[in-house]
Formats: structure tokens, sequence, C-alpha cells
């Protein structure tokens, strides 16, 4: 993995995981762990949205929505874990 994608990547999901939990109501883990949410919710979009037959596009901005909308359904599974 190229240096510039990978700081690319941490940018997308620090926002994102940012984004999610001002969402989500507050359900953010601080700085590190909404990047970490940010990365895996950006994971989950880009493999649950095109199986479901959406496009992600490309550009900055489609990437932090499909990012977030991902980091939210993690953090709405994860708060379903933790009431169980």
């Amino acid at each position: 993995m190229e240096f510039g994608s990978l700081l690319a990547m941490l940018f997308i999901g620090a926002i994102a995981g940012w984004l999610s939990g001002k969402i989500m109501e507050g359900r953010g883990f601080g700085l590190i762990g909404n990047i970490i949410v940010g990365v895996v919710g950006a994971f989950l979009a880009g493999t649950i949205f095109p199986a479901l037959g959406f496009a992600l596009g490309g550009g900055l901005f489609s990437s932090i929505f499909f990012a977030t909308v991902g980091a939210v359904i993690l953090l709405f599974l994860i708060g379903l874990i933790r009431r169980g």
C-alpha cells in the first residue's frame, strides 16, 4: 500500500468515524477508535453497497459519505451487541 493512499484512508476514516459518532448520538470511541470505526465502516460500505446494487462512485465526498454510512451501521451493530 502506498503512503498517500494510507493517509487518505486514515483521513476519510477519521472524518467518517467522527460523523458517525455525531449521528449516533455520542457513541464514538475517541479519535483513534473513530478512525478504526471509520476505516472498518468504509470497508463495510465497499463490500455491502456494491452487493446491493449501489454504485460507490469516486471522489472524496462520496468516499466520506459511504464510509460514514458504513460506520453508522457498524456503530449500530456494536450498540446491539453491547446491549445483549
